[in-house]
């Protein structure tokens, strides 16, 4: 199991970067990657694939709320993507490539692999590759994480040397239609891998969940999200190892 870089224990986490949209910061952009930077906050981003097999910086399966385009991020090639607009700042969707050159090792990178099955089953492994080839040049301390376990052993299949998570909880989204069982299954962390995963990133208000306690009594490296008030970091940090958060500015320990 490759190790966490110590930074990810130690600086927290903004994530989808440090946006702040009455500033016209918008999440997952180059502005907000600047801002997280100049903060010195670890830094969380959104992985989709585009048409044409890129990673890109985005989190939704489609640009309706963000953008002034419609459908699925995967329906459009990574050059269309990088000439959208993101709301109405001057940020555009960007290749995970740019994003890399733009932090260059400055703060610890957590990527999150976005399901576009939406199903949380197995996948064609292309965005796992698209991302293991951004990365093969990049220097800085970087873990990559997703709800789907399918996705986290495609990638420790395609590299040994990467640190890998599995974030999850048991709320997942009803809009998903993933069967019960399978959800039940996922938030339970059974089939934990202490020899795949190097940290689980869990949601905040089930912390209290026995598989979470479990794992932090073996040692595993817990993760939070999504933390959103200074009230809500207090507590959450009497259990986990690191939070990632919005909408305030968090203390650096």
């Amino acid at each position: 199991m490759p190790a966490l870089n110590p930074a990810f224990l130690k600086t927290p986490i903004a994530h989808r970067a440090l946006h702040d949209a009455s500033k016209g910061i918008y999440e997952n952009c180059r502005s907000a990657i600047i801002a997280a930077i100049e903060y010195g906050y670890a830094i969380e981003i959104d992985l989709q694939l585009s048409a044409d097999g890129r990673a890109m910086v985005f989190h939704d399966d489609t640009l309706d709320r963000l953008t002034d385009k419609c459908g699925d991020i995967s329906d459009y090639t990574a050059a269309e993507l990088s000439q959208t607009k993101v709301c109405s700042g001057q940020d555009v969707i960007e290749p995970l490539e740019d994003i890399l050159r733009l932090i260059d090792g400055r703060v610890p990178l957590l990527i999150e692999l976005k399901d576009q099955s939406r199903q949380l089953s197995q996948t064609d492994g292309r965005l796992e590759q698209a991302t293991i080839d951004a990365l093969s040049l990049y220097q800085g301390p970087v873990a990559v994480m997703s709800f789907n376990p399918y996705m986290i052993e495609n990638l420790a299949k395609l590299t040994p040397d990467l640190p890998l998570g599995l974030t999850t909880g048991s709320f997942m989204d009803p809009s998903w239609g993933i069967d019960a069982e399978r959800i039940a299954h996922l938030s339970q962390i059974t089939d934990f891998d202490h020899k795949r995963y190097s940290f689980v990133s869990y949601f905040a208000l089930e912390l209290a969940s026995p598989c979470i306690q479990t794992l932090k009594e073996q040692g595993v490296a817990i993760f939070t999200w999504t933390i959103r008030s200074p009230e809500a970091e207090a507590i959450a940090r009497q259990t986990v190892d690191n939070i990632t958060f919005e909408g305030y500015l968090a203390a650096h320990p």
